[in-house]
């Protein structure tokens, strides 16, 4: 017969309690992370204009840089991504988005030259350095499967790539050789947070779904030709958008046949549009990134709805 164990007794055992919910993310926390960062980064813009104090310059281009990207994370994890943990976005946005800015860095700068062709290798380089930066966070993760996971997490690394490449073109813009360029910075935050939901998070959201797609359950990941030819064709939506600002004005100079010299084209050369055509110019520059926004956003919406568990997610 055995005797219950006092209170003390080393062989006394503690029952077994349920561990606490991981981390939860309430409700709409991304309105209000783009309400408030908005008026933290406008408020920063004001002291730094007031005072002149250049030390407020890193937290101006941090607030602009990471705001968009960031808030589009959050919405894309509270409607769609709470199954995939809190730990895995922050992975994908951080460690996906270094990893693709050092990776495109590195063979940006020895593959590629200035030419005609120049930007279908920055799309072909970024993209690919997205997608084996996605495969690096997952690899010890072999469940994360399917195509709503693929749309998240990749639209996460997406936009941690983003952030960063942000970063730098408004630290690029500030810093002059005439000074610190206040207006610059500004201007390219603005531009850069506006367009930032339909360049890299939107590409690599689509690469990273069909990639997610064809995973093997073992965790393995699968080039079958889906993967290569979506691959192929968000580098070729990344190229048309980069070169939009060529193709524009080549367009104006083949529909007008004075004020441009087309044998500068051929030099890589592209010169500024006259003013009577710079109107026809901003209607292609302008319309051609509306038409490349609008091919990407079908196309991701196509993979969602091919997925029962995206329509039936919060």
């Amino acid at each position: 017969m055995t005797h219950p164990q006092p209170p003390g007794s080393p062989r006394a055992r503690i029952p077994q309690q349920p561990l606490p919910p991981g981390p939860q993310v309430r409700a709409g926390l991304w309105k209000r992370c783009l309400w408030g960062g908005l008026a933290l980064w406008v408020l920063t813009a004001l002291v730094t204009y007031a005072t002149k104090n250049t030390t407020l310059l890193p937290t101006l281009i941090l607030l602009g840089s990471f705001l968009v990207p960031a808030v589009f994370v959050l919405w894309a994890y509270e409607r769609h991504g709470r199954d995939l943990g809190v730990h895995l976005i922050l992975g994908c946005f951080l460690v996906g988005g270094v990893l693709g800015v050092l990776g495109a860095s590195v063979m940006e700068y020895y593959l590629l030259h200035p030419s005609v062709w120049m930007f279908v290798g920055v799309g072909l380089i970024e993209e690919a350095v997205k997608l084996l930066a996605l495969m690096y966070v997952l690899r010890h993760h072999p469940r994360v499967r399917g195509l709503r996971a693929g749309l998240v997490l990749g639209a996460t690394v997406g936009f941690g790539f983003a952030a960063f490449e942000s970063a730098g073109y408004a630290f690029n813009a500030a810093v002059t050789m005439k000074g610190i360029d206040l207006r610059s910075l500004l201007e390219t935050e603005v531009l850069r947070g506006l367009l930032a939901p339909f360049g890299h998070g939107l590409w690599t959201a689509i690469a990273g779904a069909v990639l997610l797609s064809y995973r093997r359950p073992d965790g393995r990941f699968r080039f079958a030709a889906p993967v290569v030819v979506t691959y192929a064709g968000v580098a070729l939506l990344h190229a048309l958008w980069d070169s939009m600002h060529g193709i524009a004005l080549w367009l104006v100079v083949r529909l007008t046949s004075t004020g441009l010299d087309r044998a500068l084209f051929a030099e890589g050369y592209l010169p500024a549009p006259t003013s009577a055509q710079k109107h026809l110019f901003t209607l292609f520059s302008v319309g051609g990134l509306v038409l490349v926004s609008l091919l990407g956003i079908v196309w991701a919406r196509s993979l969602a709805r091919r997925d029962p568990s995206w329509s039936s997610t919060p």
